[in-house]
């Protein structure tokens, strides 16, 4: 079965010859069956085009490639082969507990396009500032972490619910369940990316580091 990228380059070349065929035939278009021509060549198969194009490009901008493809970005994923189990990240990263062709998406599910219209809008703005500006150091995310993105992978899970440190105190799973506590900023789990202390970590040497 052809692959989208397949489909989308034989929609354009397809798209192009019946555009040309109507450019030096005009008089085509006077049949009904030319309008009806006309109609797919201008309307159809370019809207349909478009839509797939955008849809694979949505779907490419979900990959770890993609996300580290921004030089701001490098150090984000070296901090993934920190030789290190403190370090949350890398330890999901490197004992798969989130597939590392889709690591950033996986843990980032409603970062910038993939968020809400104000989400979307500081996306634009990445890519204003990836192409014609400056971006501000050190990165920061724009809202608290939302145990939720742990949550999608953690939540039911045996190591999860019966943790000591989630059951010692009646209220503390469910306030972390409800985001009343949050898993990346208590002393659980604060250590993240840290990519300021780089150059005192060693690295795994696995996973294409």
């Amino acid at each position: 079965m052809p692959g989208a990228t397949t489909i989308l380059i034989a929609l354009i070349l397809v798209s192009i010859v019946l555009l040309l065929v109507l450019v030096t035939r005009p008089g085509l278009t006077v049949t009904r069956a030319g309008k009806i021509l006309a109609f797919v060549a201008f309307l159809i198969f370019p809207v349909f085009a478009g839509g797939l194009g955008v849809s694979q490009h949505l779907d490419k901008s979900k990959s770890t490639n993609f996300c580290l493809s921004c030089h701001v970005m490098e150090d984000y994923g070296k901090s993934l082969h920190i030789d290190d189990k403190g370090f949350i990240p890398a330890v999901h990263y490197q004992n798969n507990l989130v597939p590392r062709d889709n690591a950033c998406f996986t843990c980032h599910t409603e970062y910038t396009m993939f968020g809400d219209v104000k989400a979307k809008l500081r996306g634009l703005r990445h890519v204003y500032v990836q192409y014609l500006g400056t971006p501000s150091k050190p990165l920061k995310l724009y809202t608290p972490y939302n145990n939720r993105e742990c949550l999608h992978c953690h939540l039911g899970g045996r190591s999860f619910e019966e943790n000591e440190n989630h059951t010692k105190e009646a209220q503390t799973l469910q306030m972390i369940k409800n985001n009343q506590m949050s898993c990346s900023t208590t002393d659980c789990h604060n250590i993240v990316h840290r990519v300021d202390q780089l150059k005192e970590q060693k690295f795994w040497p696995g996973g294409g580091h």
